[in-house]
């Protein structure tokens, strides 16, 4: 690696993207030819078939044929066992119901557990890329029980796996159908006039935009945002834009146009090659030549559990977002409306995390920066993307950092914050109380409008359809 570190050093007259490209594609190739994927340079996996008298090879044979035809042909690791965890039975498992269904979405109301609630109840929206139960693994890690049990009324988004049938669903179409919709049914349940909105990844980026949408419209039903490792200003990319030229993006929309869909399998392997060693090389060395059955960890079943993404959808947040950056410039054209990021104006709690390979945090740290609201809160947490946003106050790990004064740049802010030991989760819930209302009687899920229509996790998340009704 070394030589070839120097060979790319030494090339002069690169654009800095370009360079940026060529260093990441660089490591790549040195990774995939690494020694230990080899089973003849391989010392593990050799000791290993001998002390198995080749059991060990003979399994693994068995692992990768087993993949190749899950995958129709196409080589993905399995990362989890996929019997080990049930949705809604050992997975989202915290108590609700669904309270209303369109075709983009179903709204789950999760049971209280405390006398009273706070008055203005919370929607979230989780990101479409993935689905919501990363938020609801199990008791003990669940964000979403944690904030029941704090004395809030909760709905969560559960957004539909879309088919070719999805095709010109685009962000206009998350906007009214989904997000404006969604606030709309929480106002009429709870008897409010205001929510709390929080939005994670894409879904914060969303948010962002239909709340500039409901300000052009004089709508002032959110009374604040949070964003989870949101990305609102994309002038710089992280790591992920060395997938985000013309000569990928291109590629992504044809494939997109073409299928109707952005299938979750090249989402899925964008993201998988950020992290290589830990999410394909790894786990194939073991799978493959250890000839191991894949553990079960409920966090890499999650992460294997993927959706598709509407083609038009897809486009438009690459082109329009990710690479024209128009939200933080010079205007994003979504339902009928230029929403620009000055346009959030309600106070607003934003969560960036240190280690983030999809969503960098100084990238969130400067979008929160350009948005129009007075009162706005940043918070670091340590880890990243996933782990960083689950991170329960009982587990006392990772930490966080805060800091309150002005800074000039995202280094600056870091350089002049304080760390404090464990979770942010209640730091959040702290932020939340005062723009929360008084306390009321706790609210059982649905109303008569909108009565319950089936316990969480509901129908979309294990790949029912709306025609099924």
């Amino acid at each position: 690696m070394p030589n070839v570190r120097t060979a790319i050093d030494s090339i002069e007259g690169l654009e800095p993207r370009e360079k940026k490209r060529l260093d990441y594609f660089a490591g790549q190739i040195v990774d995939m030819f690494s020694p230990t994927n080899f089973l003849a340079t391989n010392p593990d996996a050799l000791q290993k078939a001998l002390e198995t008298d080749g059991q060990s090879l003979i399994d693994g044979l068995e692992n990768l044929v087993r993949d190749l035809e899950a995958n129709e042909g196409n080589l993905v690791v399995t990362l989890a066992d996929g019997d080990a965890f049930r949705v809604g039975e050992n997975l989202a498992t915290t108590p609700g119901e669904v309270v209303f269904r369109n075709h983009l979405f179903e709204l789950i109301q999760y049971s209280p557990t405390t006398d009273d609630v706070r008055e203005t109840p919370i929607v979230l929206f989780p990101p479409w890329i993935n689905k919501f139960y990363i938020l609801d693994l199990k008791p003990q890690n669940s964000l979403i029980r944690h904030v029941v049990d704090q004395g809030y009324t909760l709905f969560v988004v559960s957004w539909i796996n879309p088919d070719p049938s999805y095709a010109e669903i685009g962000m206009t179409d998350y906007v009214e159908d989904g997000y404006v919709q969604a606030i709309e049914v929480v106002k009429e349940i709870c008897g409010v006039k205001k929510v709390n909105a929080v939005g994670y990844c894409i879904a914060g980026t969303t948010l962002g935009l239909a709340l500039s949408v409901l300000k052009a419209r004089k709508d002032k039903s959110v009374n604040s945002a949070t964003f989870f490792t949101t990305l609102t200003d994309f002038s710089d990319q992280g790591e992920v834009g060395v997938f985000l030229d013309d000569d990928f993006v291109d590629g992504i929309e044809a494939e997109a146009r073409e299928a109707g869909v952005l299938d979750k399998f090249y989402m899925s392997r964008t993201f998988s090659f950020l992290r290589a060693r830990d999410l394909i090389y790894q786990p194939a060395i073991r799978s493959y030549m250890m000839g191991e059955a894949p553990p079960a960890f409920d966090l890499l079943y999650w992460n294997g559990d993927g959706t598709n993404l509407p083609a038009r959808m897809a486009v438009e947040y690459l082109r329009g977002l990710c690479q024209q950056d128009r939200f933080a410039t010079t205007g994003f054209t979504v339902a009928g409306h230029e929403a620009k990021i000055s346009d959030v104006t309600v106070p607003v709690f934003a969560v960036g995390c240190e280690s983030d390979h999809i969503a960098a945090w100084d990238s969130s740290w400067r979008g929160v920066q350009k948005m129009g609201s007075k009162d706005k809160t940043f918070v670091l947490s340590g880890s990243g993307h996933i782990a960083g946003i689950v991170n329960p106050p009982a587990k006392k790990k990772y930490g966080y950092w805060t800091n309150a004064a002005p800074a000039e740049n995202a280094q600056a802010w870091r350089e002049a914050a304080t760390r404090h030991e464990g979770s942010w989760w209640p730091a959040w819930i702290e932020w939340l109380e005062p723009r929360s209302g008084e306390l009321v009687p706790a609210r059982q899920p649905g109303s008569k409008v909108h009565p319950a229509l089936g316990p969480a996790p509901g129908r979309y998340v294990t790949g029912g359809r709306l025609a099924a009704e």
